[in-house]
């Protein structure tokens, strides 16, 4: 296994598969549509919304940005998405968040139509996960899924494995915890009020971050024999500049035995799902 976790190899070998399945579906005059709902211009939201783009257009589907002013009405910003359910020629739908402050209110976790939820939010697509749903058929929340196609990439054996998630989100925390049950790991879900974290995570075959913290996670947190695997979920901005993630990767990466890189490992992985997600949602639509 590689020490060093990049997305980079994943991404390269699966984008053949949709880029192949997209040109399938286009032959037959079907063309994979995305609707992305981008209200105001936070300037991480257009940097992400776009990156999405460009990564539709690199397998051939096709996606738009709908950018609605950021004193859009509330009236009307529902009907827009109204406009993008309804219409039968759009696969999957995607509101980007944070939505402004007069918006914030509204809960669009159930908002997208279930059937085009490329987020996986919606309690229909979380139920999947309930049920026993394996991830990768459904459309199951984009980082929970990208960190399992990194499993599978790199041969990273999930069954009977001890995972310790920090973090109880929604959008990670939560249904990860359901996804990687549902793959046979034994899971235990750690969060800022949980005692002797320390001694938890040295525990664990597996752990994975997602609390926002940056560096909190140092050597102390992990056993240095080489046998433990870290995702780092978590990327924060630092007042010095650049971004990090919730480990110290540097000071803890040689006592590990693979470690996910702050950028370019889970990250990236995230867009990725998103697009898997919307050929999903038309094969289903089919």
């Amino acid at each position: 296994m590689e020490k060093i976790l990049y997305a980079k190899p994943v991404i390269d070998s699966e984008v053949e598969k949709l880029t192949k399945k997209c040109s399938e579906l286009k032959s037959s005059g079907k063309v994979a549509t995305l609707k992305v709902i981008l209200v105001g211009q936070d300037q991480g939201s257009v940097i992400y919304t776009n990156n999405k783009k460009k990564f539709c257009d690199k397998i051939g589907a096709d996606c738009e940005i709908i950018k609605l002013s950021e004193d859009i009405s509330e009236k009307d910003f529902l009907a827009k998405v109204n406009e993008v359910n309804t219409n039968d020629q759009v696969h999957g739908v995607l509101i980007q968040l944070p939505l402004p402050k007069h918006l914030s209110h509204i809960d669009t976790t159930n908002l997208v139509n279930p059937a085009k939820d490329v987020d996986g939010f919606h309690s229909s697509n979380i139920a999947c996960l309930f049920r026993g749903g394996k991830g990768l058929d459904n459309l199951t929340p984009c980082t929970p899924k990208g960190i399992l196609t990194m499993c599978n990439y790199y041969g990273i054996d999930l069954e009977g494995q001890h995972v310790v998630i920090i973090g109880r989100s929604l959008i990670v925390g939560k249904p990860l915890a359901l996804l990687l049950g549902n793959h046979n790991a034994t899971v235990t879900q750690a969060h800022s009020k949980t005692k002797n974290l320390k001694e938890l995570t040295k525990s664990a075959d597996i752990i994975i971050t997602a609390c926002g913290t940056p560096k909190k996670f140092n050597s102390q947190y992990f056993r240095d024999d080489q046998s433990q695997i870290v995702f780092d979920v978590g990327i924060s901005r630092l007042p010095e500049g650049g971004i990090a993630g919730d480990c110290d990767f540097h000071q803890i990466k040689d006592q590990l035995k693979a470690i996910t890189p702050v950028p370019r490992g889970v990250g990236p992985m995230t867009i990725f799902s998103v697009a898997q997600n919307l050929l999903q949602a038309q094969e289903n639509s089919l």
